[in-house]
């Protein structure tokens, strides 16, 4: 089984900097988000230190949410350095069926092959290659539609692809796992799941990236959860999560977790 509340200790103590070229639309909150959890953020995006700055951090995060091509060559300028580096990159695939640039943009870089992929069931299945339906970043499938993509994903890139929803969903290709948990009001804010990317890279330093994503996942839930029993709307649902991630203790994190094998 994997101890969610163990692998949360462990990032806290390293504290990592985890570079994002993340959307504008997260980048604050997603910031706040990751430092309540205990990582260090960095917005490093321009394309004239993207590279350089990936040499200082200790993970990436890619998320294409507000795509332009000058944003994707400094993503794959930084996944180059990390994979040189053997540093953990987490890819977020956001709307990437919607546009030409943007299933370009996910054919490139999933060819650079991140140690992640985290993204809603109709992203995966659409990077996957199939037809998927979609409403710009929403999702149009339940998780369990994505399960056969994530698997094939996950062969493909050697790697690790998740799959988040009402019950998520993790594999490497071979072994899979579902966590369940959060809360009803997740959906309504925009920001959470381009949050998470950049916390599964936090968790992914120096741990294992399966077990990493999935205690990542659970963390996540769990503190969903928290918010809501104070949260009377969104608004006040985010304000209770980050204040959540930043006060739930490693130990609570294991006795409240719901990670099963799939």
């Amino acid at each position: 089984m994997i101890d969610a509340g163990d692998h949360l200790a462990r990032m806290r103590a390293r504290a990592p900097l985890v570079q994002n070229i993340t959307n504008y639309v997260a980048m604050n909150v997603m910031a706040n988000i990751m430092l309540a959890a205990g990582c260090s953020p960095a917005m490093a995006h321009d394309e004239g230190e993207a590279a350089e700055f990936a040499g200082l951090a200790d993970a990436l995060s890619v998320n294409i949410g507000t795509l332009d091509p000058a944003w994707l060559r400094s993503m794959e300028a930084a996944a180059h350095v990390m994979n040189e580096a053997g540093k953990p990159w987490v890819l977020d695939p956001v709307a990437v069926g919607a546009t030409a640039l943007r299933r370009d943009a996910g054919a490139r870089l999933l060819a650079l092959r991140p140690t992640v992929i985290r993204g809603n069931a109709s992203e995966i299945i659409a990077l996957a290659g199939a037809e998927a339906a979609g409403k710009g970043a929403d999702t149009a499938h339940a998780v369990a539609d994505a399960e056969d993509a994530a698997r094939a994903l996950a062969l493909q890139t050697q790697g690790v692809v998740a799959v988040t929803g009402e019950v998520d969903f993790v594999t490497d290709g071979e072994s899979a796992w579902r966590i369940s948990g959060g809360h009803a009001l997740m959906p309504r804010i925009t920001v959470m799941g381009c949050s998470l990317t950049g916390l599964v890279a936090a968790f992914a330093v120096d741990q294992a990236p399966l077990a990493a994503t999935v205690a990542a996942l659970a963390y996540y839930a769990v503190a969903g959860e928290e918010a809501g029993r104070q949260a009377k709307g969104p608004a006040s649902f985010q304000v209770a999560f980050i204040d959540a991630l930043h006060a739930l203790t490693p130990d609570e994190v294991s006795a409240r977790a719901r990670i099963e094998a799939a």
